[in-house]
């Protein structure tokens, strides 16, 4: 590989990690984006493994409220786990840039409904019964997708969480996302560990565009966060129905 191409992919990496440290998610989205233009879609997924992994645990521990977290989503955690897992096998059959597609619609629906209307909370004696569904569901769709954000991120940001706790909640979920989706294609035998050398290039770059990312988002206010946060969601949304045309 040329010089030239180590530049780029070096670049993509700090890219999308100054997008996960301004709004905790969006790394896998944006440089599967960019990765796509100079590799095979599969490569390009096996690259993002451990950067997504690494950065998601620097963000699930950089805030003070990790306790509190997984004694309050533990149960959701469980059934995205289980449901990743089983639901990996529909990655082999479903075409995922299709179901992306409804996903993005899904995405920009309740993004814009959220930037137009007060915010939507769930009472905290509903989270008994609807944190294991909203698990369960995320786990079956990103097993069948690949795709981390429906419906954890709108549910999460229903909780009235502060904006570090949903920066950490968010760490939280996509970590269990990543290892129960590398486990369920690794026993469909999709997932290979010898693919993972050049991914570990994408860690310093990716931890770097994250710590930028935290600095901006530091000086942002809540409200403004939660703007900046929805409208990513739109864009996101937008990526994901443009997908299957690119």
């Amino acid at each position: 590989m040329s010089e030239t191409f180590y530049l780029f992919f070096i670049l993509i990496f700090i890219a999308a990690g100054l997008v996960k440290g301004i709004t905790g998610m969006g790394l896998p989205t944006v440089a599967m984006g960019l990765l796509s233009i100079l590799l095979p879609l599969p490569v390009a997924a096996a690259l993002l493994v451990i950067p997504s992994l690494v950065t998601n645990v620097w963000q699930l521990f950089s805030g003070p409220s990790l306790i509190g977290i997984l004694r309050r989503l533990w149960l959701m955690m469980l059934f995205i786990m289980l449901g990743t897992i089983g639901g990996a096998a529909l990655l082999m059959s479903i075409d995922p840039s299709w179901s992306s597609f409804g996903l993005g619609i899904a995405l920009i629906f309740y993004a814009g409904y959220a930037l137009l209307s007060p915010v939507f909370i769930v009472p905290r004696k509903a989270e008994k019964w609807l944190s294991p569904a909203i698990g369960g569901i995320t786990g079956l769709v990103t097993g069948a997708t690949g795709v981390f954000v429906m419906p954890a991120v709108p549910y999460l940001q229903s909780l009235n969480f502060s904006k570090d706790e949903l920066i950490q909640a968010l760490g939280l979920s996509f970590s269990i996302s990543t290892i129960a989706l590398a486990i369920g294609l690794f026993m469909h035998s999709s997932f290979h560990f010898e693919q993972l050398s050049l991914s570990a290039v994408a860690i310093v770059p990716a931890l770097l565009g994250m710590w930028v990312g935290q600095k901006i988002r530091a000086k942002i206010s809540p409200k403004r966060f939660r703007q900046f946060f929805l409208l990513f969601l739109v864009i996101l949304g937008l990526e994901l129905i443009l997908r299957p045309f690119l």
